[in-house]
């Protein structure tokens, strides 16, 4: 009789169930319509918020999304008429910060920082935290896709819905919104740091931080080095969104540079107030940077001179051992004939020769401060 099976399970040869995917909808944190700088009742439907905006002309679709996978992330390509590298991107992150046009659709990444407390800087094992940002506008719509567990937005769109007056320049406002949350959190970071830097250099430079471990201060600089990775780059992107003048001219908005509307002119102010910001920042990261490469390399020549130390009194030490010993070896060759071998005086002369070398080898080392 041939064995039955049990509901679910599955033959030899037989391909397991298939899972279904997973709709798009469920990695969208939040979904909105916005016209003249006003929210507008819509569903979180993005592709009947596409729709409406495109059918009344006017307006734009705030789309936000958490870590979507790539086949929810191709239903909102498809839906918006997305690039496929800039799916991928989007889909993988790890990328480097960065700013990219593809036909009229700007895609900017930014790489989110934040600050891990910690009890003291010895039992620290992450200083910072990082994360990613994308955001992906046009002249209609703007999508906002975040990685990692501390790149809320919430905050910003809560923000800007409670300034029309700013959010009704179009997707260009939310850009700048965004870069602005993202930079204000470096300069947030670095203020937090400069504490942890003060202290690691007050102990290398003490003289009683003999026992600082030279990992501490690795570790500071490993996480400097992170956040200059993620603060670094940004400088070209926010340069060109600013309109700098030995820069490419890329924004969310295209216009000509000597034919700039009121708008336009107040979007590129904001975005050169993110730059100048963002400057801030790299210069306080570049200066730890600096100064804890000099803590590294005093720690480590602290350590070198440690151990000299150490060795200079082992040695000294060993030198003093070595009268006893040298004296002990001659007169314990069991020779017949030694001079005072059998003088009665002898035991306690030869001791008595033995301390007062002992002494004079420890004074002389102790005035070359050996010991």
């Amino acid at each position: 009789m041939p064995r039955m099976l049990q509901p679910g399970s599955r033959g030899p040869g037989r391909p397991g169930p298939v899972t279904p995917p997973v709709p798009a909808a469920r990695a969208v944190v939040d979904c909105g319509v916005y016209v003249d700088g006003v929210r507008r009742d819509c569903s979180q439907d993005f592709r009947h918020a596409l729709s409406v905006v495109r059918e009344a002309g006017k307006g734009f679709v705030w789309l936000g999304l958490h870590e979507p996978d790539e086949r929810q992330m191709n239903d909102v390509a498809e839906a918006f008429g997305l690039h496929p590298l800039m799916v991928e991107d989007a889909v993988h992150a790890h990328q480097r910060p960065k700013l990219e046009l593809y036909d009229d659709t700007v895609f900017l990444v930014l790489r989110s920082i934040s600050y891990v407390e910690h009890e003291s800087i010895e039992v620290a094992n992450d200083i910072v935290e990082s994360g990613e940002i994308m955001v992906l506008a046009s002249r209609d719509f703007v999508i906002t896709v975040r990685h990692g567990d501390h790149t809320h937005l919430t905050g910003v769109r809560q923000r800007l819905e409670h300034q029309p007056d700013h959010l009704k320049l179009g997707p260009a406002a939310v850009v700048h919104a965004v870069a602005d949350r993202v930079v204000d959190s470096y300069l947030a970071v670095a203020s937090e740091m400069e504490s942890d830097v003060d202290e690691i250099e007050e102990r290398v430079f003490s003289s009683s931080a003999n026992n600082l471990d030279i990992n501490v201060v690795y570790l500071f600089k490993r996480e400097v080095l992170e956040l200059r990775r993620a603060v670094f780059p940004l400088g070209i992107p926010m340069a060109r969104l600013s309109g700098h003048k030995d820069t490419l001219d890329v924004s969310p908005i295209r216009f000509e540079q000597n034919n700039l509307s009121s708008d336009e002119k107040e979007i590129r102010r904001h975005f050169r107030d993110v730059a100048d910001h963002l400057t801030t920042a790299t210069d306080l990261i570049a200066e730890y940077d600096e100064r804890l490469t000099t803590l590294l390399n005093a720690a480590a020549t602290k350590v070198g001179i440690q151990q000299n130390s150490d060795m200079r009194k082992i040695s000294s030490w060993a030198a003093i051992a070595a009268v006893p010993t040298a004296v002990a070896g001659i007169y314990g060759m069991n020779f017949d004939f030694m001079p005072e071998l059998h003088w009665e005086y002898s035991y306690p002369i030869v001791l008595l020769f033995i301390v007062t070398v002992c002494i004079f080898v420890w004074r002389l080392l102790r005035k070359s401060h050996w010991l």
